[in-house]
């Protein structure tokens, strides 16, 4: 008697694609909360190189990323493209880019390690890559996207000075 053994079928990426640069790049569509049109975004001041701005979306400020400064690809075009709005946790994203692609499924067993030889987890948004129908997909994580923009928050910051802790005397002393 001849034991069968249940195959199993690779599992598939279900990702969101997008073009940077002329580059063809995707994420996990399961983090992506909204595609929309790039529309007016406001400036921030002293904000990270690839920060674009801010948005108000729906009652929520979301920091707009250029994907194009992100990845190294030189300056964004001046208008167009579209914002594809990320979730991390409870907080939005936006990614801007070039053009909005389809959904694709992509087989996990057919990703290859990103290209390099010192993947850094910190700053390389890349995760792996995978060899579409007509050019190379780059599929990026979300988290890591945003991480290498992010400055930590030093508890100094936001807390008053020892001797004003605590006071509510008003006036000179």
């Amino acid at each position: 008697m001849t034991a069968i053994t249940p195959t199993t079928a690779p599992t598939d990426l279900e990702a969101c694609g997008f073009l940077v640069g002329g580059h063809c790049f995707a994420v996990p569509s399961a983090q992506v909360a909204e595609v929309l049109h790039a529309g007016s975004i406001t400036p921030v001041p002293l904000a990270a190189d690839a920060i674009a701005g801010l948005i108000h979306l729906r009652g929520q400020i979301v920091p707009v990323i250029d994907m194009r400064l992100r990845l190294g690809l030189g300056d964004a075009p001046v208008s167009g493209g579209g914002l594809l709005v990320v979730r991390l946790g409870d907080d939005r994203y936006a990614l801007r880019v070039d053009e909005v692609l389809d959904v694709e499924r992509i087989p996990t067993d057919r990703i290859e390690p990103p290209s390099g030889s010192l993947v850094d987890l910190t700053t390389d948004p890349r995760t792996g890559v995978f060899a579409g129908h007509q050019q190379l997909v780059h599929l990026l994580d979300p988290q890591r996207i945003v991480n290498a923009l992010l400055r930590p928050r030093s508890s100094s910051a936001t807390r008053l000075p020892a001797h004003k802790q605590g006071s509510s005397h008003v006036g000179p002393d």
